[in-house]
């Protein structure tokens, strides 16, 4: 559906406006694939005070990298405010959580995409008389982050950098790029890619962007197995970082997260909107407004713009699921993993990752996945 311009931006700035209060370029955490622990203290003693802790226990997940900053400071409020309650999270990607959740290993999993119709009827096996569901919990977007000496204000749109990260471009001084960045100092030098070498939902987000706006230059389907040709490939968010940091002529893509915690650099998005659209909270805030759930049955699953041409709305936006039984969880989880996903959507906990490169989840779906979790049995 086209956006109409004028009208639609203003409503979607408006909606930012609600959803991001502030934000900050300093960000951490990191993508670690072993289990972590709560401890410690990382957010105010209001969001603590609203934590209803429920019985104690041992919660276990594993899965999106992408979301694992903001799962550092959601389970260190609630491990310090709920004595005896620990809550595990490991890494892995999106792909590998799914896995370990149907398999009965991990209370809660997270994705950066939907299940699949496979991925639930997997479940039912561990989701005793019901199946597993998508919960919307994390929203953030997908930075196309790259280091390029002399290069700072990089643009690209759809169609060039499909091209890019399937070996089409091969040169940072290709027209097609030049014809973006007039006036840019782009080396004559090879370009160096890098994608993520793991299941992830991160890349099945970017190759969603691809196959929507490259005017058939990205042949494959969106994918969580990287699909393009060529490039290099780094395990998780963080692998992928690391190397854009040290390899000169470099692109590949993360979260904003990680690109703020790595200071990177993140190019901007013609989409066809008045100008470039930066890669920052707030213009991710702006899609993600104007997302719907598309889910069925109790899913929350939701369906994302990835070919917006509003003004001021990044378009590589992502959406990190938990991913629960909505019945026939395990009866000694069962309050423990009500009470973290009730803290995880209030209001306290979706404000206290803001300064982490992340967008609150707007009211409208909030409300719902509270209602669902509410009703997890």
């Amino acid at each position: 559906m086209k956006l109409q311009r004028n009208g639609r931006s203003k409503a979607l700035a408006i909606g930012a406006m609600a959803l991001v209060s502030s934000l900050s370029l300093a960000a951490c955490g990191s993508d670690n694939n072993t289990n972590t622990t709560s401890g410690g203290s990382n957010g105010s003693s209001a969001a603590a005070a609203a934590i209803n802790c429920g019985k104690a226990g041992t919660l276990l997940g594993a899965g999106s990298t992408a979301q694992a900053p903001a799962i550092d400071v959601w389970k260190t409020n609630f491990g310090s405010s709920c004595s005896g309650t620990t809550v595990n999270y490991s890494g892995g990607g999106s792909g590998a959580g799914v896995q370990q959740f149907n398999q009965g290993k991990v209370a809660f999993a997270g994705s950066d995409f939907a299940l699949k119709p496979a991925d639930v009827d997997a479940s039912k096996a561990v989701c005793t008389g019901g199946k597993a569901i998508d919960l919307p919990m994390v929203a953030g977007l997908v930075s196309l982050v790259y280091n390029v000496d002399n290069v700072d204000n990089l643009v690209l749109d759809g169609p060039t950098a499909a091209k890019i990260f399937d070996s089409q471009i091969t040169k940072w001084n290709d027209p097609a790029i030049a014809a973006l960045n007039p006036g840019a100092k782009l080396p004559d030098a090879e370009i160096q890619t890098f994608h993520r070498s793991d299941d992830s939902g991160t890349t099945f987000n970017l190759t969603s962007y691809f196959a929507k706006t490259s005017g058939g230059a990205w042949s494959a389907e969106p994918s969580k197995a990287w699909k393009g040709k060529g490039g290099q490939s780094a395990n998780g968010s963080a692998g992928v970082s690391a190397q854009i940091k040290q390899v000169k002529n470099s692109i590949g893509y993360a979260e904003l997260s990680y690109a703020q915690t790595n200071n990177l650099k993140s190019a901007k998005i013609a989409t066809g909107a008045a100008q470039p659209v930066e890669a920052t909270a707030a213009n991710a805030a702006n899609t993600i407004a104007s997302s719907t759930v598309s889910g069925t049955d109790g899913d929350l699953a939701l369906s994302l713009d990835y070919g917006t041409k509003a003004d001021n709305a990044y378009p590589i936006v992502l959406v990190t699921y938990e991913i629960a039984c909505d019945k026939g969880n395990k009866a000694e989880t069962l309050d423990t993993l009500k009470s973290f996903l009730t803290y995880t959507i209030s209001d306290g906990a979706q404000k206290s990752i803001g300064d982490k490169g992340y967008v609150p989840m707007p009211a409208a779906i909030g409300d719902k996945v509270k209602a669902a979790v509410g009703t997890l049995a």
